[in-house]
């Protein structure tokens, strides 16, 4: 007996709602019969470009009228609560792009309401779902390289990401909620839980309002230390955007991923490298495809937890960690100390 197809509605006809939409064509499982967005012109446009589908411009219109069983919402943060609520609301599945909120409350709202609808609730987090991250983890799992003990996890270029994203260089909170709530949720997802941060921020690039570039300090509760660091304004060649660098060593080994998609395993009897290249999807690119091969990879994952395979990876109740630690990292940048985190938490209630 084959899963039923899995119907859904994307919200959102933006820059990044593309590789979405590209990426649920190629799941096998699912398919989106509905675009939605504020602008009409748009949503049609969208809806053209891919073949056709029912175009709304309100979401409580699209849940009334189509028979869904989930949403993928590909808004900007402060449209993620109400969006969330409506569809958690009417009982359907959510995913919701990160980060999930600007702010902690918000965030803790839209997991409230998607818990009482007893829905399934989704961040689109895709570095873990990264080819080269995926299989770095795995090396882990199988106990290659012993306890975990300290990690960097690094995401460094000069790319201009403003030319197909402007708003990015308006916003006045940005590496860390932009690269760095990706980042956090590899390093929980490597290293566990964080008991406490400290982080240092930057301004480099005079056309941006927030901060393009930040170093933070994590003590994990399992005694792991870790740094995260990233740049937008860095002159590095080959130009390695979009790819993240992991260096993560254990009693027994290291696991090392590059900018050149090799992935190394260090112990005492030497070195094995493989290649972690991720394929260029047939209607992607290079360098984009390091993260629309993650985004597949993302979308299939959903369609095995809405057939009852598995469970969300990462949940809103999961991502709410995450969104925690790049908060405390404004903090602790601002107050320059030591944020603990159940404290900092506990705050927040």
């Amino acid at each position: 007996m084959t899963d039923k197809i899995k119907q859904g509605a994307l919200v959102g006809c933006g820059f990044f709602a593309r590789n979405h939409m590209h990426g649920w064509q190629d799941v096998p499982g699912a398919q989106i019969v509905a675009v939605c967005d504020l602008d009409q012109s748009k949503a049609e446009a969208f809806s053209r470009d891919f073949g056709g589908r029912r175009v709304f411009t309100d979401v409580q219109r699209m849940l009334s009228e189509m028979d869904l069983d989930f949403v993928d919402v590909a808004t900007t943060p402060p449209s993620h609560r109400p969006l969330v609520e409506c569809v958690a609301g009417s009982g359907v599945a959510v995913i919701c792009q990160k980060p999930i909120a600007d702010t902690y409350a918000d965030a803790k709202a839209m997991v409230a309401a998607a818990e009482t609808a007893e829905v399934p609730f989704f961040i689109h987090e895709n570095f873990r779902w990264q080819k080269g991250i995926m299989a770095a983890k795995a090396l882990i799992d199988q106990g290659q390289i012993g306890t975990l003990r300290f990690a960097r996890f690094s995401f460094r270029h000069g790319y201009d990401n403003y030319v197909n994203q402007p708003y990015l260089a308006e916003i006045q909170r940005f590496a860390l909620m932009d690269v760095g709530i990706h980042l956090y949720d590899v390093a929980r997802h490597v290293m566990g839980e964080v008991q406490h941060v400290s982080c240092e921020t930057q301004r480099r690039n005079p056309i941006v309002a927030g901060e393009d570039a930040f170093t933070s300090l994590l003590r994990h509760t399992n005694g792991g230390v870790s740094m995260v660091d990233c740049s937008f304004h860095s002159t590095i060649r080959p130009e390695p955007f979009p790819e993240s660098l992991l260096w993560i060593e254990g009693d027994t080994g290291t696991v090392e991923l590059r900018t050149d998609f090799t992935l190394t395993l260090h112990t005492e009897d030497g070195a094995e490298t493989q290649d972690v290249e991720a394929d260029v999807p047939r209607w992607g690119g290079r360098p984009w495809h390091v993260v629309q091969d993650s985004v597949i990879n993302f979308q299939a994952h959903v369609v095995d937890v809405l057939n009852g395979k598995t469970h969300p990876q990462p949940s809103g109740a999961d991502n709410l960690k995450t969104l925690a630690l790049a908060l405390a990292s404004y903090d602790a940048m601002q107050s320059a100390s030591v944020i603990d985190m159940k404290a900092w938490e506990a705050r927040q209630s």
